[in-house]
């Protein structure tokens, strides 16, 4: 068995130049790590369980990855590899972001272990270090400082795997988050009108009805405050969005949705 090494298995070669050569390769490794997280949840990976899969004797995997972690993170990887950057490039740094978001959101939906395993971790392999590039391309052209840029990117994947866990959650109990929300605010309603709870009664009073967000429509939202937020120019009562003065945070490009 290979000894646990400190170092990245992305700055390590795949394979050594010398001895014969080896059965399978990461790609491979990975895909039945995620096979097997998708069909039971992450626990069902093990590094025995994942050799089986493979047809190998479960201390042959050590010749490739030297932890349960390096696994999970040739898996994570290549799960970010289905996210498609075919729809950024629209000129306007908050389409493109939601793009991206909807993508991320895409791809938790379809893998639900992957809330789980980043839970924790935060890898930056190869493809992870290819959407970074592609996020911070989109706001090349704003007047931000890099360490803003950066924060904004964090605080979008944070939302967008906080709004997902919470979505499926509520699809493993059978409902759609505006059912859950809507179940909520019946509840704080019924707490407000005991007169024990001013604020919250003012909060949740004399407000219009609103139609029913769908989890998408939510998270696109919720982003574009977030986002405008945080990218807002330092010293202005405006926020420029995609090029332009708003006092408000502008309704999410439709002809911007990614394929997810």
């Amino acid at each position: 068995m290979t000894e646990p090494t400190t170092h990245s298995i992305w700055l390590r070669p795949e394979r050594a130049g010398r001895g014969p050569a080896p059965a399978f390769d990461r790609d491979r490794i990975a895909a039945a790590g995620i096979a097997l997280a998708d069909a039971d949840g992450l626990t069902a990976v093990t590094m025995r369980a994942v050799a089986l899969a493979l047809g190998a004797g479960p201390a042959s995997l050590y010749r490739y990855v030297a932890t349960r972690d390096e696994l999970l993170e040739l898996m994570i990887d290549q799960v970010n590899g289905e996210i498609s950057y075919a729809a950024l490039g629209s000129g306007h740094w908050l389409d493109d972001l939601l793009a991206l978001a909807r993508q991320s959101r895409g791809v938790y939906l379809a893998h639900p272990w992957l809330l789980d395993a980043t839970a924790t971790r935060t890898p930056v392999g190869p493809r992870a270090v290819t959407y970074l590039e592609h996020a911070l391309a989109a706001l090349a052209d704003l007047d931000v400082s890099p360490r803003t840029k950066l924060e904004a990117i964090a605080i979008l994947n944070a939302v967008v795997s906080t709004l997902t866990r919470a979505e499926v959650i509520q699809r493993l109990a059978g409902q759609t988050i505006p059912q859950w929300q809507q179940a909520q605010t019946e509840y704080l309603t019924q707490v407000a009108m005991a007169g024990h709870h001013p604020h919250l009664a003012a909060a949740l009073t004399g407000q219009p009805p609103e139609t029913e967000d769908s989890s998408e429509s939510l998270l696109d939202r919720i982003l574009t405050r977030v986002l405008t937020g945080l990218l807002q120019r330092a010293g202005t009562g405006a926020t420029s969005v995609c090029g332009r003065a708003e006092a408000e945070p502008p309704a999410a490009n439709p002809g911007a949705t990614a394929t997810s």
